[in-house]
């Protein structure tokens, strides 16, 4: 098993890795069309999660009734 000190790096090693790939996407010139793409992502998933949600409220009302 792994100690927690070497955990521990490993997250920090992580953690720097992707603070750092934010902060390039950030500054780059592509940034308005990296933001486009995850506000489209999240409407997607929300959209998805909100049609399962209505999906299992039928489906218990329907249990219930």
């Amino acid at each position: 098993m792994a100690s927690n000190s070497s955990k521990a790096v490993v997250s920090f090693i992580v953690g720097a890795a992707v603070g750092v790939a934010v902060g390039y996407f950030l500054n780059s010139d592509k940034k308005d069309e990296l933001v486009d793409k995850l506000k489209y992502q999240a409407d997607k998933l929300k959209d998805k999660f909100k049609k399962k949600k209505e999906q299992y409220e039928d489906a218990l009302e329907n249990e219930l009734a």
